[in-house]
C-alpha cells in the first residue's frame, strides 16, 4: 500500500509480541480499521501505523489492546526497547505527515508533544494542553537516566534454574533415585512450570481469548500436558510407588502409568527463559549502535545572550537563532553556524573520517561532533529533532521498521504456522496410539512436536538482522532507509556516478575568465576592465545558488576583487543555469547552450577557448550576446579510482552522468578508469538515461549529491547520495552517506548485500530448523527437553548470527 500525501504516521510501542504470529496478528488488527496500514516490528517492539486523518490515535491503541497486547503512543528514541521507557518522564510524540512530492522518500515531520520539556524559565508557570502543538523539541536523549530496573525474566530464570538442575539429574541417573525421588521433582517442579512460565500461560491466555494462537501457546500447552501427564501417572498410575525408577532417553519413553516428565515440563520452561533472556540481551546489543548514537548528544549547552553573557542550561532550552558557546573537549549540541572563534571539529562519530575538520565564522556544523583546539560561538540554526544527529536517528529506525520480500513470506507463512503445528502434534498422537504404542510414547511425541516448533526464528530473521545492520551503518557514516533497499541492492548491475561531488571533490576552483575579443587571465583581470564587469555580473547571478561551481564562481570574484553587484528577480534553472536582472539589464550564466536557448550567441573566439577546454564552463552574457567564458575545475578524490575498482569486482558496470562538459568528463573519466560517460545533460536527460538503461533490462544504482540529481536517484532502483550533497539529493536517495569520500558508494554496498545475506540465511535457518525438526520430534527421536532446547537455540542462533554484522 503506497501512503497518500494527507496521511498521518505514528509509533507504538508493542507490549507481549513473542513471535511473528503475534506480528501478524497485530497487523491485521489494526489494518482491519479503513485507512489503516500497519508495519509491525518483533526486535523493536513498535509499530509504525499510518492512518487517514479521521481515524484517531486511541482507537488505534484500542486495536492493538483488543488483539490481546498492550500498546501505547511511543514515546522512547530510536534504538530503545519498550521496558526501557517506564520511568522516564513524558517526551515528544513525532506524527508525520506524507510529502507532497512523491519521489520524495523522506516523510516531512511535525513534531506534537504531550508535554514540554525543559521548558523556558518563562514558561514554567504556564499550563500546556494535551497534544498542543510544539516547536521542534530536543529528543528524548536529553533526560535524565532512568533508573535501573530490575529484570523479572531474569529472576524467573534464575529461580526456575536452581529448581530444575535437580530434577533433570534425578530424571537422567536412575541410580540417584532414592525412594520418593518423584514427589521430590513434583514438588521442586510445579514453582517452575506454574511460576517461572507464567508468561507464556498467561500470554497463550490472553492470545486464546481473543481467537489467537501463537507460540506461547505452543510452550504452554507442551509443558502443561508434560506436567498434568506426571501429576496423574503420580497419583492414578503406579509412577508414585515408593522405589520406582526409570530411565531417560533422547528419543521418546514410557510405559503406561509408569513414567513421570517432570524434568521435561520443568527443562522446557527453563531452557525457554534462557533463549528469552539472551534474546532480549543480543537485542539490545543489537541496537547499541543507534542508542550510542543518540547518546552523544549533549543534556547541557552553554547559551550566549545579546550581551556575550553565558549561562549553563539544559539543551532543550535552546532553539533556533539562538547562540550557544562550546569549549574544547566539549560537544556541539544543535546544528549551526560559527559566528566566533576557530577550532577543528572531530565528525567522526557521524562520518568515520578520523581528521579533525577546520571551522571558522561562517563555517557549518553539526551537534554532537566535538570541538577539537579553540572555543567557539555557534548560532543554533536546527535544534532538537530537527538536528541531522535526530534526522539520522529518524531514518535508521524507519529502515528497521519495514520488511524485505522473503520476511513478508515469513509472516504468510507464520500467520498459519501455529495451527497447523497444533494439528501435526495431534496427528502425531493419533498414529502413534493407531500403530499400538502406549498412550505415554503418543503423548511425549506429541508435546515434543508442540514445543520444538518455532515460528520465532521466523519472526526474528529480518529484523534483528537489519536492526544490527542499519545500526552498523550509521557508525560508519551509512545511512539504509529501508529493509527493501537490501533487497535492491543484491539487483544491482549498473551504477551511474556524477561527476562533481561525488568522484571529484566538489570544491571548485575558478581557473580562468575570458571576455569575448580578448583573453586576460583571472590574475590579470584588470579591476575595471570587461572580465572584471562579467565576472561581477555572473557572481551576482550566482550568490543565489548552492551549487559548487556557482560557490566557486562567487569566491573567485571576490579574491579577484571583482566589483560587487546586486541582482533582483533571480531564478535557478536546475542544471542549466540561473538568470536575473543585474544592473538594470537582463542577464543570465550557466552553460554555453543554455544561454544560447536565450538568443545569447557564442563569439568565435570564446567558442575556440570552449572547444580547446577540458574544464567546467560558465558563460555570462546580456543584450543577446556571451561576453565571458569562465573555467571552472575541480580535483578527482582521492580514493576514487580504487573505489571504482571495488564497484567493478563486486559486479557493477559504472558509468559517469553529469551535466558538465564532455571534454571534463572524460578527463575524470581517465583518471578513475571509467569507459563508460554521458556528459553535458541536464536533470531530464540524466533521468531519461536512467529509464532507458532500466528499459534495456539492467538495475540502476544512481549516485549524487546535487539537486540536479535528485529526479535521477529517485528514479534509479537504488539511490546513493553522497554527504556533501544537498537536502534533495538526500530525500530522493535510498542510501545516504554522511562522508562525501567515494569509497563509501562501495562500503554501502558491501554493507547493504551482507545484511541482505544475513537475513537470507536467517530464513533458511528458521524454514530448515522447522521442516526437519518437526518430523524428527513426530517420529519420536527427540525428547521433549531436548526439543525444547533445539527451539530456544534456533531464536539464538538467529540472533547471534545477525550480529556478526556489527564486524561488518
Amino acid at each position: 500500500m503506497t501512503p497518500q500525501h494527507d496521511e498521518l504516521t505514528v509509533d507504538l510501542d508493542i507490549e507481549g509480541m513473542t513471535c511473528a504470529s503475534c506480528v501478524s496478528r497485530v497487523e491485521r488488527r489494526l489494518e482491519r480499521i479503513d485507512g489503516v496500514h500497519a508495519q509491525v516490528n518483533l526486535a523493536t517492539e513498535r509499530a509504525r501505523v499510518s492512518y487517514a486523518p479521521g481515524v484517531e490515535v486511541a482507537e488505534l491503541v484500542e486495536a492493538v489492546r483488543s488483539a490481546g497486547y498492550a500498546a501505547s503512543v511511543s514515546t522512547r528514541a530510536a534504538g530503545e526497547s519498550a521496558t526501557a521507557v517506564a520511568s522516564r518522564t513524558p517526551v515528544p510524540v513525532t506524527i508525520t505527515a506524507r510529502p507532497l512530492d512523491l519521489t520524495a522518500r523522506t516523510p516531512v515531520p511535525v513534531t506534537i508533544t504531550a508535554r514540554p520539556v525543559d521548558p523556558a524559565p518563562d514558561q514554567a508557570s504556564a499550563p500546556q494542553p494535551a497534544l498542543a502543538p510544539q516547536p521542534p523539541v530536543a529528543p528524548p536523549t536529553d533526560l535524565p537516566e532512568p533508573a535501573p530496573r530490575r529484570d523479572p525474566l531474569r529472576l524467573r530464570l534464575l529461580v526456575s534454574a536452581v529448581l530444575t538442575v535437580p530434577v533433570v539429574v534425578l530424571a537422567m541417573a536412575p541410580a540417584l533415585q532414592f525412594p520418593g525421588w518423584q514427589w521430590v521433582s513434583l514438588v521442586l517442579a510445579t514453582p517452575v512450570v506454574l511460576w517461572g512460565g507464567w508468561p507464556f500461560h498467561r500470554a497463550a491466555a490472553v492470545n486464546l481469548r481473543h481467537g489467537g494462537l501463537t507460540m506461547d501457546t505452543l510452550v504452554s500447552l507442551g509443558t502443561l500436558t508434560a506436567f498434568a501427564w506426571s501429576v496423574w501417572a503420580l497419583w492414578f498410575g503406579h509412577a508414585g510407588e515408593l522405589g520406582m525408577t526409570h530411565g531417560w532417553s533422547f528419543g521418546v519413553r514410557g510405559t503406561p502409568g509408569g513414567d513421570v516428565y517432570f524434568e521435561v515440563a520443568a527443562g522446557v520452561v527453563t531452557v525457554l527463559l534462557l533463549g528469552r533472556v539472551i534474546e532480549a540481551r543480543s537485542k539490545r546489543r543489537a541496537g547499541a549502535s543507534l542508542r550510542t548514537l543518540l547518546d552523544l548528544a549533549p543534556r547541557e549547552v552553554t547559551l550566549v545572550d545579546d550581551t556575550g553573557r553565558e549561562t549553563r542550561s539544559a539543551a532543550g532550552a535552546l532553539r533556533a537563532g539562538g547562540r550557544f558557546a562550546v569549549r574544547p573537549g566539549e560537544r556541539i549540541a544543535a546544528d549551526g553556524v560559527v559566528v566566533e572563534g576557530e577550532a577543528g571539529v572531530d565528525q567522526s562519530m557521524l562520518t568515520g573520517e578520523p581528521a579533525p575538520v577546520d571551522v571558522a565564522p561562517g563555517s557549518a556544523v553539526t551537534a554532537a561532533t566535538i570541538v577539537d583546539g579553540g572555543r567557539l560561538v555557534v548560532r543554533a540554526t536546527r535544534v532538537g529533532a530537527d538536528t541531522r544527529l535526530a534526522q539520522i536517528a529518524r531514518l535508521v529506525e524507519d529502515a528497521q521498521l519495514g520488511a524485505t520480500r522473503a520476511q513478508r513470506l515469513a509472516d504468510r507463512v507464520a500467520a498459519v504456522f501455529v495451527p497447523i503445528v497444533i494439528a501435526i502434534a495431534l496427528g502425531t498422537a493419533a498414529v502413534w496410539l493407531l500403530t499400538g504404542s502406549p498412550l505415554e510414547q503418543a503423548v511425549t511425541a506429541a508435546v515434543s512436536v508442540l514445543v520444538i516448533a518455532c515460528p520465532c526464528a521466523l519472526g526474528l530473521a529480518t529484523p534483528v538482522a537489519v536492526l544490527v545492520g542499519t545500526g552498523r551503518g550509521a557508525e560508519r557514516g551509512i545511512l539504509i532507509t529501508g529493509p527493501e533497499v537490501l533487497d535492491r541492492t543484491a539487483d544491482v548491475d549498473t551504477i551511474l556516478l556524477d561527476k562533481t561531488g561525488t568522484l571529484t571533490t566538489g570544491r571548485m576552483r575558478l581557473l580562468r575568465v575570458t571576455p569575448a575579443n580578448g583573453a586576460d587571465g583571472l590574475a590579470g583581470v584588470d579591476r575595471e576592465g570587461a572580465g572584471a564587469r562579467a565576472l561581477g555580473v555572473v557572481a551576482a547571478l550566482e550568490r543565489g545558488s548552492e551549487h559548487p561551481i556557482a560557490r566557486a564562481v562567487v569566491a573567485g570574484a571576490e579574491a579577484a576583487g571583482a566589483p560587487r553587484l546586486d541582482v533582483t528577480g533571480f531564478r535557478a534553472h536546475s542544471g542549466l543555469g540561473v538568470t536575473g536582472r543585474v544592473d538594470g539589464f537582463d542577464a543570465a550564466a550557466g552553460r554555453p547552450t543554455f544561454l544560447a536557448g536565450l538568443g545569447h550567441g557564442l563569439p568565435d573566439d570564446l567558442a575556440a577557448v570552449a572547444a580547446a577546454s577540458d574544464a567546467s564552463l560558465v558563460a555570462v552574457g546580456w543584450d543577446g550576446e556571451v561576453r565571458a567564458l569562465l573555467e571552472v575545475g575541480d580535483d578527482v578524490r582521492d580514493g576514487a579510482r580504487e573505489a571504482v575498482a571495488r564497484l567493478r569486482a563486486q559486479g557493477l558496470r559504472p558509468a559517469i552522468a553529469t551535466g558538465d562538459a564532455p571534454r571534463a568528463a572524460q578527463r575524470v573519466a581517465r583518471a578513475v578508469g571509467i569507459d563508460e560517460v554521458h556528459a553535458a545533460l541536464a536533470p531530464e536527460e540524466k533521468l531519461a538515461l536512467v529509464r532507458r538503461l532500466q528499459g534495456e533490462g539492467r538495475s540502476v544504482a544512481m549516485a549524487g549529491d546535487g539537486v540536479n540529481d535528485a529526479a535521477a536517484l529517485a528514479a534509479a532502483d537504488l539511490g546513493i547520495a553522497m554527504g556533501g550533497g544537498t537536502d534533495a539529493a538526500a530525500s530522493a536517495s535510498d542510501l545516504a552517506l554522511l562522508r562525501d569520500d567515494p569509497a563509501g558508494i562501495p562500503d554501502a554496498i558491501d554493507l547493504a548485500r551482507a545484511t541482505r545475506a544475513t537475513i537470507r540465511g536467517n530464513l533458511f535457518w528458521a524454514f530448515a530448523y522447522n521442516v526437519a525438526a518437526i518430523p524428527l520430534a513426530a517420529a519420536g527421536f527427540l525428547n521433549p527437553m531436548i526439543a525444547g532446547a533445539a527451539m530456544a537455540f534456533s531464536s539464538v542462533f538467529v540472533v547471534l548470527n545477525s550480529l556478526r554484522l556489527r564486524s561488518a
